[in-house]
């Protein structure tokens, strides 16, 4: 069996980016129910309402699913509560090192998953006892780092032994199929999942990733060290003309405020911020779930050698 699937008890080596104000119950649940991992997105997300979206995900489906924890929330003490308190069963974070949550979090019997952009903080988790890595490439959506994804891949998978999820620029079965060949036992989408029939994101941001091309995303935030992809529009322009002029950081970061969630809520594509991946280019249609994770398994497995994924 795959070592992904036999370690998370997946049907479909495929996890969800745990994508803030995105990965909320109605995608996760609807990941997890067609077979792959759907993971909730607690980034900003109140103690209470992270123990509401878990219930939610469980009253929907009997399905495993995590929850994507970001270790520089700064309620993120309160959040790996809420997750210990619920046993959920996979946890993934980003931000960093999950080091000083592991003894919480496996005495709560969860499997962890660390999102590293580099090959020392896959040896690092590896050391503090992580289950699996993800290595997420640059072309990612949202926060990023600065290796491509077809370069970090092999290098992670040749660093550690536990099993390795390749993300960034991954949107169908050539993708899977390309990450398993790679090394990776499986994949994490975003940028996909966004233009689906349950991701509960505003029409007019699915119809900004449907009309992407290779060239519509854009990084700010290089200069601040904070380097976020998105769909190039007003306010990256904003953001970028005022990084080349050297403002100062606290009003830099203003344009930015509230971006997020005034694409998912209110549908602003202006000034709003549309983090996407550079795989938006591949994504034409918006489309239920269960169709994008039962083609992409057939797509893989007819490049892929026979019991290649199994």
């Amino acid at each position: 069996m795959n070592r992904l699937c036999a370690l998370l008890g997946i049907r479909y080596p495929i996890l969800q980016g745990g994508m803030a104000h995105v990965a909320r119950s109605p995608l996760v649940a609807a990941v997890s129910a067609a077979g792959g991992l759907g993971i909730l997105g607690s980034g900003g997300m109140p103690p209470e309402v992270l123990a509401e979206e878990i219930s939610l995900v469980r009253r929907a489906t009997d399905r495993p699913f995590g929850v994507n924890l970001m270790l520089l929330d700064p309620r993120i003490d309160e959040q790996v509560e809420v997750v210990v308190r619920e046993r959920v069963p996979v946890v993934t974070t980003g931000a960093g090192n999950p080091g000083r949550f592991m003894d919480q979090l496996k005495g709560a019997g969860a499997r962890i998953l660390a999102v590293v952009p580099a090959t020392a903080l896959a040896r690092r988790v590896e050391r503090s006892g992580v289950d699996a890595v993800i290595a997420e490439g640059t072309e990612s959506g949202g926060h990023v780092g600065e290796v491509t994804t077809l370069v970090l891949v092999p290098q992670v998978v040749d660093a550690v032994r536990v099993p390795v999820v390749a993300a960034g620029g991954i949107a169908d079965g050539r993708g899977l199929a390309a990450a398993i060949v790679l090394g990776a036992s499986g994949v994490q989408m975003g940028t996909r999942f966004l233009a689906s029939v349950e991701a509960p994101v505003h029409l007019r941001y699915k119809e900004a990733v449907v009309r992407a091309t290779d060239r519509s995303t854009v990084v700010t935030g290089r200069s601040l060290g904070a380097p976020i992809r998105a769909i190039e529009n007003a306010m990256c322009r904003e953001f970028i003309r005022l990084e080349k002029e050297g403002v100062p950081r606290e009003e830099v970061e203003k344009v930015a405020v509230g971006g997020l969630r005034r694409a998912v809520c209110d549908g602003d594509v202006e000034t709003g911020s549309l983090m996407a991946g550079q795989i938006a280019g591949l994504v034409s249609a918006i489309e239920p779930v269960a169709v994008i994770l039962e083609r992409m398994m057939a797509e893989a497995r007819d490049l892929l050698p026979e019991g290649a994924l199994d």
